[in-house]
């Protein structure tokens, strides 16, 4: 079973999204919270395995209660996913730098919504093409618009290629059928990058596959 719990400032969303999430009977709704604090506060209490997390709301918003998380060393695996309406790449960016495994918008499509939350509960991708795109073009906005290549220093040909299937947003399944490679083992392969490049999660892989130059808005697909 996995546990989750709901913050989002709106009532009528968040008993939707139970009973959405709730369908197939997996998935379990163990809190429930109107702002960031009270989330962060529900998530301490019942250390869930996914929280869908808002981002504008009352008291903390949604990337700071992210952020007091994924810093919290007794929340260790506790996966944080950002539902909301808003597309913004300030948004989306905010979000992953903050810790978000996956961003999500409130007109994703029911069974989709419950891939997402067990795809996050297992560490898989939830970065969508759109949005991995989106990302990108907030970081080409950035500064300097200057790429790190020697991020990939350390990587051996493949784990660059697997690493710009991550960047595209393509989960494990998708990156095994790119590289003719079978789930588990592009699985372990992400648990290398992850090691090798000191990210935090597949987002943070994301980004470093653009800031490395490996992969750009231009090649994104």
């Amino acid at each position: 079973m996995i546990r989750i719990v709901l913050v989002d400032d709106q009532e009528l969303v968040r008993a939707g999204l139970r009973t959405l999430a709730e369908h197939d009977g997996d998935i379990h709704v163990v809190a429930e919270a109107a702002n960031g604090s009270d989330g962060v506060a529900e998530v301490r209490r019942y250390r869930p395995d996914v929280v869908l997390m808002d981002i504008r709301m009352p008291k903390m918003d949604g990337i700071v209660a992210t952020r007091e998380i994924v810093d919290d060393l007794a929340l260790t695996g506790v996966r944080v996913v950002v539902l909301t309406t808003f597309d913004e790449d300030e948004d989306i960016l905010a979000a992953i730098r903050a810790g978000s495994v996956g961003y999500l918008l409130k007109d994703i499509a029911p069974h989709d919504l419950r891939a997402a939350i067990r795809a996050a509960a297992t560490g898989d991708a939830l970065l969508s093409p759109a949005i991995t795109r989106k990302v990108m073009s907030a970081l080409a906005g950035g500064p300097t618009g200057r790429t790190r290549p020697h991020l990939l220093e350390p990587l051996t040909e493949r784990e660059r290629e697997v690493l710009t299937r991550v960047g595209l947003g393509e989960s494990n399944d998708e990156i095994g059928a790119s590289l003719y490679i079978s789930p588990a083992t592009a699985r372990t392969y992400v648990s290398r990058l992850l090691s090798k490049l000191q990210a935090r999660d597949r987002s943070q892989l994301v980004i470093l596959a653009y800031e490395s130059g490996l992969i750009t808005p231009g090649n994104a697909g």
